[in-house]
């Protein structure tokens, strides 16, 4: 698989360098702000034993919530594409059928009774449903039995989630959900780091479930690095390039990349993966884009190593 889904691209959350002028940075601003209410979530499937990815983005608007399912082949193809607009001006409960390989594609939604928190995705009262070739080979959301009567489908090996890309803010404490294994525990992912007020030694702490599992000291000189941590069992390489934070401007919002990335097993993949993390995250670049493009490369790669799952955080520094 030469590309993954380009759902991790960097579109939206690139910020103004140092030297440019004061409009683009407020634009910039405004773009980054917004970045905080997308939450993109890639899930694994086979359409007529190929793989593919289905690609599915929840977006707050200030009209109201937005939701765009893609469908993709290995190659980075788009197979078909489903974008339910900020809801003041669309429907909130429907379906469409796509022809993909020459065979039926169904999507069927229902967010009428939706409820959301804080963030853009819905907490309960929806679904979501893929039908391919009358078999239903993607399903999210608390109400199976009614995503059952509108499908008629036949349940199927069930898309398995692979990637997930969040956008978090704070002045120095980062927060997320992540589950790291299908059958595991929701845990809180918190990341804390200050770096205000010229501290001459800030450090890294990353936590789950308020449990220190990482700490990285004298962070001016291991601003890039990756690290092995074990959540429920499973190893999970740790990510991170807080250049920006150190050494960006003061004055304009600021961003930061982390990666968890599970391993299925320790073999010779995962050995090999884990040196050219430690080599590219420690190289002598200095700009944010490289280190997410970096990531980007590892989401592609870890698919064909044997790991499991990826959760990509960009966490915005408000000052």
């Amino acid at each position: 698989m030469k590309d993954f889904p380009s759902c991790f691209g960097e579109n939206g959350v690139q910020i103004a360098d140092s030297s440019s002028s004061s409009s683009s940075s407020s634009s910039s601003s405004s773009i980054t702000k917004a970045a905080q209410n997308l939450v993109t979530c890639v899930y694994q499937c086979r359409l007529h034993s190929q793989l593919s990815f289905i690609v599915l983005t929840w977006t707050k608007h200030l009209m109201g919530q937005a939701l765009s399912l893609q469908i993709q082949n290995s190659t980075n193809q788009s197979l078909c594409k489903l974008d339910i607009k900020p809801w003041l001006f669309s429907k909130k409960k429907g379906s469409k059928i796509f022809d993909v390989h020459s065979t039926k594609m169904e999507i069927h939604w229902d967010l009428t009774n939706a409820k959301f928190g804080c963030g853009p995705e819905p907490e309960e009262g929806f679904f979501v449903a893929v039908v391919f070739n009358r078999e239903l080979i993607f399903f999210i959301g608390d109400s199976p039995s009614e995503a059952s009567k509108k499908t008629a489908a036949v349940s199927t090996a069930a898309a398995v989630f692979v990637a997930r890309r969040e956008h978090v803010f704070g002045k120095k404490l980062y927060s997320a959900k992540a589950q790291f294994s299908e059958r595991g525990e929701t845990h809180n992912v918190s990341i804390e780091c200050d770096t205000s007020g010229g501290l001459k030694e800030p450090s890294l702490v990353i936590r789950i479930d308020s449990k220190t599992a990482m700490q990285i000291k004298r962070l001016k000189w291991k601003f890039r690095g990756n690290d092995r941590i074990v959540v429920d069992g499973i190893p999970v390489e740790v990510m991170w390039d807080v250049h920006n934070w150190l050494f960006g401007n003061s004055g304009a919002l600021s961003s930061a990349v982390f990666m968890f990335q599970t391993h299925k097993s320790s073999g010779s993949h995962t050995q090999s993966s884990s040196s050219s993390s430690s080599s590219l995250l420690n190289s002598s670049s200095s700009s944010s884009s490289s280190s997410s493009s970096y990531c980007q490369q590892q989401i592609k790669d870890s698919k064909l190593q044997g790991l499991d799952f990826s959760l990509i955080l960009y966490a915005w520094r408000n000052e």
